[in-house]
């Protein structure tokens, strides 16, 4: 392969140092994670919406932090239970998505893995239990409801939805 003064520009590209994978292997990938993965506004949509959203909605943090905030009609299971309660709690035949607290938390992601161990269908919402406050939806605390303002850097301010 002969290098051009634009493909060797690209190799030290730290974006491009690697390229791209190709369109079919990018196609599979995304896909993927579309199967193992659940956006904040959409679970908020669909939890929204009237009749069976199709899903249940699994908190895995600690009770302290189930106290202090988790999403209206969720089941609190914290990982380490998972083996134990899950079968009683849970219907196998309803797919399951798992939050945490947020981004820098794999705790969804643990909770996810014992539950598809377990023989659910599982999907991890994608920004936890930071993401779901901080796009402005309602929440439960040991207190009683609450909701903040959207965070502008997290969810249009205008629009219902971002429109992707």
């Amino acid at each position: 392969m002969v290098m051009t003064s634009h493909s060797t520009a690209l190799a030290d590209h730290p974006v491009l140092r690697v390229p791209p994978a190709s369109p079919a292997a990018a196609a599979a990938y995304f896909g993927a994670s579309l199967a193992f993965h659940a956006d904040v506004s959409d679970v908020a949509s669909a939890l929204a919406a009237d009749g069976d959203p199709g899903f249940v909605v699994l908190d895995s943090r600690s009770t302290a932090s189930w106290d202090q905030g988790h999403i209206p009609g969720a089941v609190h299971l914290p990982t380490a239970l998972i083996p134990e309660q899950a079968v009683a709690l849970l219907d196998p035949a309803v797919p399951v998505v798992t939050y945490c607290w947020g981004p820098g938390c794999n705790g969804a992601t643990r909770a996810a893995l014992v539950l598809a161990q377990l023989g659910f269908q599982v999907k991890e919402m994608l920004g936890g239990f930071e993401y779901w406050v901080r796009e402005g939806f309602a929440y439960e605390t040991w207190e009683g409801g609450e909701r903040r303002a959207a965070d502008p850097l997290t969810a249009p301010v205008d629009a219902a939805d971002c429109g992707c």
